[in-house]
Parts: structure tokens; C-alpha cells; sequence
């Protein structure tokens, strides 16, 4: 595969500028939701745990 042309990388990089430039204020406001927010480690921890077990799971019947 060929590397990309100068205008192709120009390309890319001022679409991401405009992809972040365009979801600032939704991210600016969901980080302040996030702040107020009521924190919930079991519902990270628990399906985590689950990934880990079925992994092991995996690993066991091989």
C-alpha cells in the first residue's frame, strides 16, 4: 500500500480539526454532566468482571 499524498494527509487532518472543532460544545457539556453525576463503579466493575471470567472461560477450554 502506498503512502498517502501530501493533499490526502492535509485532507485528513482538517477533517479531524473540524470533528473536534464540532463536537466541543456536546463533549464540554457532558463532561460537566459527568461531574455532577452520581458515581456507579458497580456497573463498570461487574461487566468487566464478566469479560474477565468468559476470557478465562475461554482460555480453560482450550
Amino acid at each position: 500500500m502506498e503512502e498517502p499524498a501530501t493533499w490526502e494527509k492535509i485532507l485528513v487532518a482538517v477533517l479531524a480539526l473540524a470533528l473536534i472543532f464540532f463536537m466541543r460544545p456536546g463533549l464540554k457539556a457532558a463532561m460537566e454532566r459527568s461531574k455532577t453525576a452520581e458515581k456507579d463503579w458497580a456497573g463498570v466493575l461487574i461487566p468487566i468482571g464478566f469479560v474477565v471470567l468468559f476470557v478465562i472461560f475461554l482460555i480453560m477450554i482450550q
